[in-house]
């Protein structure tokens, strides 16, 4: 079941956001926000890195 989120559910959602947190605080939880989703791809790539064959290199990933 794919998810479909249109323009106004994104409306929706950013102005849900800006109510609950306020406009100061945004920039400070979009930063957290991002460095979570940063420190979950560095996790799961390491993870799946790991999990290479012992006979195979790990693939080189461009930075």
């Amino acid at each position: 079941m794919p998810f479909r989120i249109g323009p106004m559910e994104l409306i929706i959602v950013l102005v849900i956001v800006l109510v609950v947190f306020g406009v100061g605080r945004l920039p400070e939880v979009g930063g957290a926000l991002g460095k979570g989703i940063k420190e979950f791809r560095k996790a799961s790539s390491s993870e799946s890195e790991s999990k290479t064959p012992a006979g195979e290199q790990p693939k080189d990933k461009k930075a």
